[in-house]
Formats: C-alpha cells, sequence, structure tokens
C-alpha cells in the first residue's frame, strides 16, 4: 500500500514542510523533489538516524513496500534476515504463551 508523500499527517499531528534550493542541473531531473525526499529516506536508514518505520513513513510507504523499494535499489545492509525472522517467531510464541495472541 503506497500512501504517497503527503499522507503522512496521519501518523505525526503536524507536518514540516521543508524548503530546498536545488542546483539546475540537479532540477533538471525528471521529480527532483521525490528523488532528493528517496535519498534522504535512504541515507538517514542507512546511518541509524530513522527507523526502518520513520524512513518508510518519510516516503508514505508500507513496511513491505519499503522493503521492496530498497530491493529495487541493490541496497541489502538492512534487509531481514534468518535471524530476524527466528527472533520474530521466538517473540511470537512468548505472546502465544502468555495468552496475548491466538494460535
Amino acid at each position: 500500500m503506497d500512501r504517497g508523500v503527503g499522507s503522512s499527517s496521519w501518523c505525526y499531528p503536524e507536518p514540516m514542510q521543508i524548503t530546498v534550493e536545488l542546483p539546475d542541473d540537479i532540477a533538471q531531473h525528471a521529480d527532483p523533489g521525490r528523488e532528493a525526499l528517496e535519498r534522504l529516506a535512504i541515507e538517514g536508514y542507512r546511518s541509524g538516524a530513522l527507523t526502518h518505520f520513520q524512513a518508510s513513513q518519510l516516503l508514505g510507504k508500507s513496511r513491505f513496500d519499503f522493503d521492496d523499494f530498497l530491493i529495487e535499489r541493490k541496497i541489502y545492509e538492512h534487509a531481514f534476515s534468518i535471524e530476524d525472522l527466528q527472533q520474530d517467531l521466538a517473540d511470537l510464541e512468548k505472546l502465544r504463551t502468555r495468552g496475548l495472541l491466538s494460535r
């Protein structure tokens, strides 16, 4: 589910607008604003300044759409690993054991 760039207000009470002046050569790109936003999200996520959730929300994407977005750009260093899956499964089992989830 792709929510689009301007739809993050459902998550944040007061969205902030930022204006950036781009050099003419970059401003000639097909969609320079979106390109800059995508690069901001990618680098923020890579550096740890943004969580997966924050970066996906910045782009108006779901968790899974953001993962696809990263894969399409050949960004694999933060990909969901087997260890991540195993940890998630262990966490789910703990929740089920406590009666917080149905089987």
